[in-house]
C-alpha cells in the first residue's frame, strides 16, 4: 500500500489544520478518509511504548497531532504499550532495545501517563480522550491461536521488504525473531482497538508506516473493516540534528526529569530557520501571527524564539512555569545577581581554598568532560557571575558567593545554573 496525494483540498478541519501546519507526511487513503472526518466523529489512536519514565521532545509532533484531533471535534485514544514494550520496536534501530521487566515497564508506563492530561480532555464524552494499555489483550493470547488467527495473514516476502527490516538486514545486524514479531503485534493493536472503540485511525511517526499498513490490512482480511493510516514527519533541526536530543541528553517532557526551564530554553535556542516551522507545530498561535512572526530579523526573530518557548512550555508545563520561565530568562539576560528558578546544581567544598570551574562545568552538564571545559574556558565561553572566566585553573572562592551561599554559572549566552555550595570542610581531630 501506498501514500496517495488528495487530489482536492480537504474538507475535514482535522486534515486540512495537520496540512497548514506541516503535520501531513503519508495517508493511506486520504480522500476517503477526509470524508469520513468532514461526516462526524472520527477515533484515532497513537501508541507509545513505554521504554523510558517519561516521553521527550521528539514524541511531540504526535502529542500535538492528537490534540488537534480533538481539538477539531475527534476522539483520541493514547495506547500504552505495556504489552509491546517487552518485544522493543526494530524500526529504524540499529540494535535490539534493553530488555525490560515488568517492573520497569509498569514505573515507566506511570511516568508517561501524566504528560497527556496536560495536552488532552480526558473523560467519558463522545471525543473526550481516553488511555488504555495493549497488556491488556496482548498478555493473555496464547501463541498458537495467535499464529493462526493473525500470522497466516502476513507473509515474510512482504515483511522482509519493509524499510525497518531491510535496512536492519542490509547492514548485517541481527534481527532476532522476537522484534519482527512486533509488527504482527502492533497490527492485533489496530485490530483490536477497532473492536473495542471503533477506532480507523492509526497515527504515528513516519517509521511507523510500515507497521501501520500491517494493522490496515489485517482489520481488512479478518473483518473486512476500513481502517485508515497517517503519518507524521520525524524531524530534525536545520542542521541535521535529530529533533529533541541535545548534548547533554533528551530534551524531557516531565518536569522531574528536565525542569520547566531548561524546556524554555531549549525552544529560546532554536535556530532562526527553524522558528517558523516549530511556531506551526508545537504552539496553536493562529497561522496570520506566525507568518508575521518568521518574517521577523534580528531583535524581532529573536522575539519570536521567546514567543515560540513560552507557548511550547504553556503547553507542556501550564501558565505558571512559562511565564516564570521567561522572566527568569529575562532576569538573567538583564541582572547582574541570579534570579531565581534557573537549574541549581548543589557542590559540597571548600570555597576559602577554591572549587575548580572546571568541575562546575562539567557537573552542570555545560561540558562532556573536564577536557570540553577547559575548551570552553579557553574559547572566553564561560562565565561565573557574569565575568569572563580566564583560566582553566579559575576556582570558584567565597567572594563569589552572593549572601545566600550561591553564585550564577554561565556557559555561552544561552545556558545558564545556579551553583550552591554546602561547606565541605576536613574534619579537625583535638590532640
Amino acid at each position: 500500500m501506498h501514500p496517495v496525494p488528495p487530489s482536492r483540498p480537504h474538507r475535514s478541519a482535522f486534515l486540512r489544520t495537520l496540512a497548514e501546519r506541516g503535520f501531513l507526511n503519508q495517508c493511506s487513503d486520504p480522500e476517503a478518509l477526509d470524508a469520513g472526518l468532514a461526516r462526524g466523529p472520527v477515533t484515532a489512536y497513537v501508541g507509545f511504548d513505554a521504554t523510558a519514565d517519561s516521553l521527550h521532545v521528539g514524541h511531540l509532533v504526535s502529542i500535538m497531532a492528537l490534540r488537534w484531533l480533538q481539538r477539531t471535534g475527534h476522539k483520541p485514544i493514547v495506547l500504552i504499550g505495556g504489552g509491546t514494550t517487552r518485544i522493543g520496536d526494530p524500526s529504524f534501530r540499529d540494535a535490539s532495545r534493553p530488555m525490560l521487566d515488568d517492573e520497569r515497564i509498569a514505573a515507566n508506563a506511570a511516568g508517561i501517563r501524566s504528560v497527556f492530561a496536560r495536552y488532552l480532555t480526558f473523560g467519558k464524552g463522545p471525543t473526550d480522550a481516553v488511555m488504555v494499555d495493549n497488556a491488556d489483550w496482548l498478555d493473555g493470547l496464547r501463541y498458537i491461536d495467535l499464529l493462526r488467527d493473525v500470522g497466516r495473514h502476513f507473509t515474510v516476502n512482504r515483511m522482509l521488504g519493509f524499510d525497518s527490516v531491510r535496512l536492519r538486514l542490509e547492514r548485517e545486524q541481527p534481527l532476532s525473531f522476537l522484534e519482527f514479531n512486533y509488527m504482527i503485534l502492533q497490527g492485533f493493536d489496530f485490530v483490536e482497538l477497532a473492536r473495542r472503540y471503533g477506532c480507523t485511525l492509526q497515527m504515528g511517526g513516519s517509521d511507523q508506516w510500515g507497521n501501520i499498513v500491517n494493522g490496515i490490512d489485517l482489520g481488512r482480511r479478518t473483518e473486512g473493516r476500513d481502517l485508515f493510516g497517517l503519518t507524521t514527519p520525524l524531524l530534525t533541526t536545520a542542521s541535521g540534528a535529530k529533533m529533541g536530543k541535545t548534548a547533554s541528553g533528551a530534551v524531557w517532557l516531565n518536569a522531574d526529569k528536565l525542569s520547566p526551564y531548561e524546556f524554555w530554553q531549549f525552544w529560546r535556542n532554536t535556530d532562526d530557520a527553524d522558528v517558523g516551522r516549530f511556531l506551526r507545530l508545537f504552539t496553536e498561535l493562529p497561522l496570520a501571527d506566525i507568518e508575521s512572526l518568521e518574517r521577523a530579523d534580528g531583535a524581532g526573530i529573536n522575539e519570536a524564539k521567546v514567543i515560540l518557548a513560552t507557548e511550547a512550555t504553556r503547553l507542556c508545563h501550564g501558565d505558571d512555569h512559562a511565564e516564570r520561565a521567561a522572566e527568569t530568562a529575562r532576569r538573567t539576560f538583564t541582572s547582574a545577581t541570579a534570579p531565581d528558578g534557573l537549574p541549581t546544581i548543589t557542590v559540597a567544598g571548600d570555597p576559602s581554598v577554591g572549587i575548580p570551574v572546571v568541575d562546575l562545568l562539567v557537573q552542570a552538564q555545560f561540558a562532556a568532560s573536564r577536557g570540553d571545559a577547559r575548551r570552553l574556558i579557553r574559547d572566553a565561553g564561560a562565565r561565573l557571575n557574569g565575568a569572563v572566566v580566564t583560566g582553566e585553573a579559575a576556582v570558584l572562592t567565597t567572594a563569589d558567593l552572593s549572601a545566600d551561599g550561591s553564585a550564577r554559572l554561565s556557559a555561552g549566552r544561552k545556558r545558564h545554573a545556579l551553583v550552591r555550595v554546602t561547606v565541605d570542610t576536613p574534619a579537625r581531630s583535638d590532640t
